[in-house]
């Protein structure tokens, strides 16, 4: 049973209410009140809304800013020719970047990755590599 056909039912049994104009005036109220209450909740959840937008707006675009002494890097390959007695940490050390690995582990993954070397103990003079790296000038 609804709130309005329960204060309805209660108010055909209350003296105080005894006339049928008077109970539509009862039901229509507590209709607007259930109107308004509606109208709250649309607009308590479209400020939400709007907030949650500015905020995600405001903090990827503050992210993706750049300085003005920006200057963007480009990542390139190079062969390089192994010699006698070289590691694979030789090779990594020459062109290792901290700015775009986390480490040199990480940066000698993806030389093997790019040179399908299973071992990375196992290098072999003359043998030719492709080594990931970065440059200022774009070509």
């Amino acid at each position: 049973m609804s709130e309005a056909m329960r204060a309805a039912a209660s108010l055909y049994n209350n003296p105080r209410y005894n006339s049928e104009s008077e109970v539509r005036i009862m039901k229509n109220r507590i209709r607007r009140r259930r109107i308004v209450r509606r109208q709250y909740m649309l607009l308590a959840f479209a400020v939400a809304v709007v907030v949650f937008l500015s905020i995600f707006i405001a903090s990827t675009v503050m992210t993706n800013a750049q300085g003005d002494d920006f200057t963007p890097e480009y990542k390139y390959y190079t062969s390089i020719t192994v010699h006698a007695n070289d590691t694979i940490w030789d090779v990594a050390a020459q062109n290792y970047s901290e700015d775009h690995y986390k480490n040199m582990n990480e940066y000698i993954k993806e030389i093997c990755s790019i040179n399908s070397i299973s071992d990375p103990n196992r290098l072999y003079a003359g043998e030719s590599l492709i080594v990931p790296y970065y440059s200022t000038i774009y070509n």
